[in-house]
């Protein structure tokens, strides 16, 4: 007998299924018995029932070529049958191919991390399987091509319904651009990249396609995905970084034979970082200063985010004497305080001050150095009145301080905020900063990933080689009405706190990173630089 369990990766009902393979015992099983289970990797998958169990994996190949090699080998594709028999043979095969590019391509750019997707999706064969299907029936069904209808289909149904980010909806479209359209199939020097590498093949037989495909090469560069070479170096140092953090789990936690130097050195580093943080903000004192005010919205961002940092602070500062007092033996040694002692050796955030902090993929230290650094913006803020210029990176919540220009704004013009918009106005560095702007704020502190932007054009332009990241320019954010934002050659860039890009929604509705989508210039389409993953940072890891 053979018992089929699906989707354990839902984790439900997985602490039951575990009891009930612990209770299996060999000498009352049937000797028939045999029990099939499938699951995305899943921490909530019991870690016993892997260790007795014979695992299967089921993924896609690795690299372009033998990607696209799978798809020609898989049903129905393989089928001559099928192959053969579209009323219009030469579009099919044309879009065939293209449609099965675009399968490997959305696939392959998981390997360049938030650059090609914010969101890592499982693209599977079921989803070329169907889309294919679809194909051949609308060429058949239809005289004309029915581009509009199959690229629907396959971008907003079947790939498009697993996309949840709408970042990436822009750039699953932009990608099926590239392989579904009328030049693909009219055109004969038409190429999928500038290299001129890779393109569809001239109509032929089914063993031609796949000459063609083992022709092309093993190791697909950038540009291929419509990204910059410098995508290369981002994709190696994810390897690089997913081997280390592997290593590092692997860590053990518990006390060895050189147990007392650990402690000696997590007591030093611990008193090091106490000593570094500054007294909790006067909350009181603060709201007594800069009391709420109807035509000054950044009191109260002011005093929220002092209020925000003060439970961060009081979480590190109490976690960090708890511990030096556990290695003192005044206290236990409880498990919270075990995983904050594991962090700091490792050098890595604690999840317990992640839980009460901002998003941050820093090391401890890096960490340490940036908190005290927004702290010192909100002291200096309160000491010497609100800035010139804000630094964006140091909110702890920013869209209470986008919310509060926008405020400022409709409050001193009596407009309704939902009617208002921001341009954007990249200043160059001789700007007179010594007074703020009549309307709006200027802003800084921000980073290009995946380009880096121009000075002397005044907009973006191709990534420096071997230059990851470029400082953002100051931008004075301009409220106002919607419908006077004035027409011109634009990309809307996002804005996130780190480079992981993905977040949640939180309580108030708004995404654990995502901040706002700057509408900024440029000279080439829009479509250029989504597919490159231009993004501005509020951070870096370092």
């Amino acid at each position: 007998a053979v018992v089929s369990t699906q989707s354990g990766h839902y984790g439900r009902g997985m602490p039951t299924l575990e009891k009930i393979c612990g209770d299996l015992v060999p000498d009352t099983t049937h000797s028939d018995f045999r029990l099939w289970l499938t699951s995305y990797p899943s921490p909530a998958f019991p870690i016993p029932i892997l260790q007795n169990g014979v695992k299967m994996t089921n993924e896609p190949p690795k690299g372009l070529k033998m990607n696209l090699v799978r798809s020609y080998l898989a049903d129905p594709i393989c089928d001559s049958e099928f192959f053969n028999s579209c009323k219009q043979p030469q579009s099919f095969k044309k879009l065939l191919f293209g449609l099965c590019f675009f399968h490997a391509t959305v696939q392959e750019r998981r390997q360049f991390g938030p650059l090609g997707w914010n969101i890592p999706y499982e693209f599977n064969e079921t989803d070329l399987r169907i889309s294919v299907q679809q194909l051949h029936m609308f060429l058949n069904q239809y005289e004309e091509l029915p581009i509009d209808a199959v690229s629907y289909l396959t971008g907003e149904c079947n790939y498009g319904g697993r996309v949840t980010d709408s970042h990436d909806r822009r750039v699953i479209i932009g990608i099926l651009e590239n392989y579904y359209n009328h030049d693909i199939v009219k055109d004969p020097d038409y190429k999928f990249s500038e290299s001129g590498k890779y393109y569809a093949p001239k109509d032929g037989e089914y063993d031609s396609y796949l000459e063609y495909i083992k022709s092309l090469p093993i190791l697909a560069k950038p540009e291929v995905f419509n990204m910059h070479a410098n995508a290369d170096i981002t994709k190696d140092q994810k390897e690089t970084n997913m081997l280390f953090d592997s290593i590092l789990q692997t860590e053990g936690t518990g006390g060895g034979g050189g147990s007392g130097d650990k402690d000696e050195m997590l007591y030093e580093v611990s008193g090091g970082i106490i000593a570094k943080l500054p007294k909790s903000f006067d909350t009181e004192a603060a709201l007594r200063k800069y009391p709420t005010a109807y035509k000054q919205s950044m009191n109260t961002v002011l005093v929220q985010e002092m209020g925000r940092f003060n439970v961060l602070l009081d979480c590190v500062r109490a976690s960090l004497i708890n511990l030096q007092k556990a290695i003192k033996g005044l206290v236990v040694m409880s498990q919270e305080l075990e995983e904050v002692s594991h962090a700091v050796i490792i050098g890595k955030i604690p999840e317990l001050w992640m839980s009460k902090s901002y998003p941050s993929l820093k090391p401890l230290g890096s960490y340490v150095n940036d908190l005290i650094q927004r702290l010192n913006f909100l002291q200096d803020w309160y000491d010497d009145g609100v800035p010139n210029v804000f630094w964006l990176s140091g909110f702890y919540f920013t869209q209470a301080f986008i919310t509060g220009v926008k405020q400022n704004y409709a409050r001193k013009y009596t407009i309704p905020i939902d009617t208002l918009s921001f341009d954007y106005d990249v200043m160059s560095e001789d700007i007179d900063t010594s007074k703020p702007p009549d309307d709006g704020a200027y802003v800084n502190g921000l980073f290009v990933d995946g380009a880096r932007w121009c000075r002397e054009k005044n907009t973006f332009a191709e990534s420096t080689p071997n230059v990851l990241f470029d400082t953002m320019p100051m931008i004075w954010m301009r409220p106002m009405k919607k419908l006077d934002i004035p027409d011109a050659p634009i990309y809307w860039c996002p804005v996130y706190k780190t480079s992981e890009r993905r977040g949640v929604l939180s309580t108030t509705g708004h995404s654990t990173n995502f901040v706002i989508d700057m509408r900024l210039s440029s000279d080439k389409p829009e479509m250029h630089w989504v597919l490159r993953g231009l993004a501005l940072l509020c951070q870096l890891d370092d």
